[in-house]
């Protein structure tokens, strides 16, 4: 078997994850995003292989697989607990607690991820536009030629246009087109290479049904809403809107389970073949994770049996929800899962405060992982790399970011007084502290299940969909007018240069549109921590 997983690989991967996960960490608490590491540390593991004696596609791929793993892991926690001493600054949280939850939030994030790997990535062939991005620098950085060109020069472009926007301020950051009225809200785009390239790579179906869900939700639910007496104000528009962008992603979910179920109830033949193709060792080794991850959860955490085991559920659910959002328009929500596991498991039980964050955080964790894995493993598909070696470099690197982003956490509470002041806002940690107490619009989130469930049926992408309902405007806008844009110029253009030719070229260039802003994005972190 070819060795993709090597000992100087792992050494390099651990030693990137270090730095990428701290400044990971310090971002997401500062700045309320996290760009994706992964155009970044594939550059950098390129660069620490490329030349060394007998290094690979798929060894590099391995390395830069491990090296970006503890950055989604300490976006999980920073985006959920901080929210616990913002609500009660004197809550005491353990730190054999706190490791416990976020490392057995990484193991099952990479263990789901591997179940999901074969549906998700080979059979609905979803673009994944990060894994595609990264496979497209890996394949110019070492063949070179046009393709190498085309892509280093896009990216090249994209890391100096990030430079002026966020070092020097040189160019706004959103550009707002209409500035909103009592009934009609404000339009803007982000301005950013980065979210272009993506809505090029996910293609025109993806794009549009998320810009669509955008349309709907700000430009005629909301403004035919306040006309006709449904909502008072447009804050009260925004709670409905929000709640019900939530309900369509969640009742995608519920089609997940429901389908599952008929599945095992009415396809005997389906789950033989199933289970021939999963050996029962491997079952056995499934089995007794999820078994010792409940013992650990229920003895070593504020979490009770019952809790514990709901949540395996949960974050089942929520992992392959999470993998399916990332492949098919490269945002990864954590924070919303982690609310709507967290609101699942109220309803049959009354979690404390401690446990209510502890839930939130260990599905954050396990989502955030599980969109870095799947995002991985695409590029490693497109590599033949083996997925049995990078799954378990991910898990290696998951569960070593996991303990570095409990400490780094800690340590940044202690020198900056807490969390949600000037200087550490943590706005995600924020809503899921408000939402501990419930949803704010149950009946917008009930409608929002059943068409979201009803969608999810006829095949359509409901959860992309309620993923433009549920953000902001400026967000799906930009999705939608890269998705445009790459239409266009591939009808323009594809008579002189030939589709085939010209949609690789096109590839390229959001490949390097996307991976210069996370490249630099990810630099502009790591220097701000020494400021």
């Amino acid at each position: 078997m070819n060795r993709h997983l090597t000992v100087r690989g792992a050494i390099i991967g651990i030693a990137g994850l270090l730095v990428i996960t701290a400044s990971s960490m310090y971002v997401a608490l500062r700045m309320g995003a996290l760009p994706w590491p992964t155009i970044f540390v594939t550059v950098v593991s390129m660069a620490a292989l490329r030349k060394a004696k007998g290094s690979t596609l798929q060894e590099i791929n391995v390395t830069h697989t491990i090296m970006s793993s503890g950055a989604m892991v300490a976006g999980g926690l920073a985006f959920t607990l901080p929210g616990l001493w913002m609500l009660d600054p004197t809550a005491n949280f353990s730190i054999p607690s706190l490791l416990i939850l976020t490392v057995v939030g990484a193991i099952l994030g990479t263990l789901f991820s591997s179940l999901f790997r074969k549906k998700l990535i080979v059979e609905e062939a979803l673009p994944y536009p990060m894994g595609i991005a990264s496979y497209n620098t890996l394949q110019a950085g070492t063949q070179g030629g046009k393709g190498a060109k085309t892509l280093f020069a896009s990216m090249g472009g994209s890391v100096i246009f990030t430079i002026l926007r966020d070092g020097f301020g040189k160019i706004p950051a959103l550009l707002t087109l209409y500035g909103g009225s009592s009934i009609i809200p404000s339009f803007s785009i982000w301005v950013s290479p980065m979210a272009m390239g993506i809505g090029a790579i996910i293609g025109p179906l993806f794009a549009l049904f998320w810009f669509g869900g955008a349309i709907f939700g700000y430009y005629l639910l909301t403004p035919l809403g306040i006309q006709q007496g449904l909502f008072a104000s447009m804050a009260e528009a925004d709670v409905f809107r929000s709640n019900l962008g939530i309900g369509l992603m969640i009742g995608t979910g519920l089609g997940v389970f429901f389908k599952a179920v008929a599945g095992k109830l009415g396809a005997h033949k389906k789950l033989e073949e199933k289970q021939k193709g999963l050996p029962s060792s491997s079952r056995l080794i499934i089995v007794l994770i999820l078994f010792f991850a409940v013992i650990l959860l229920a003895l070593g955490t504020e979490l009770g049996l019952i809790e514990a085991l709901v949540l395996m559920a949960g974050i089942y659910l929520a992992t392959y929800l999470s993998g399916m959002l990332t492949g098919q328009t490269g945002i990864n929500p954590m924070e919303i899962f982690a609310i709507l596991v967290l609101l699942a498991i109220q309803l049959i039980s009354n979690p404390s405060l401690l446990a209510s964050f502890s839930i939130a955080a260990i599905v954050a964790v396990a989502c955030g992982l599980t969109g870095d894995v799947m995002n991985d493993l695409k590029s490693g598909y497109l590599l033949k790399t083996d997925p049995r070696q990078q799954i378990l470099g991910e898990g290696i690197g998951g569960v070593i970011g996991a303990i570095l982003s409990v400490f780094v956490l800690l340590i940044m509470k202690s020198a900056f007084g807490g969390f949600g002041t000037a200087e550490l806002p943590a706005p995600q940690a924020a809503a899921v502290a408000a939402m501990v107490g419930g949803l704010q619009h149950i009946p917008a989130f009930l409608i929002g299940l059943g068409v979201g469930l009803v969608l999810y049926f006829t095949k359509l992408p409901s959860a992309t969909l309620g993923l433009g309902v549920y953000l902001p405007i400026y967000i799906s806008s930009i999705m939608g007018l890269g998705a445009l844009l790459s239409v266009f110029t591939k009808q323009a253009l594809s008579k002189k240069y030939g589709k085939e030719k010209l949609g690789e070229q096109t590839g390229l260039v959001a490949s390097g549109l996307l991976g210069g802003e996370g490249i630099t994005g990810v630099a502009i972190a790591i220097l701000s921590m020494f400021k």
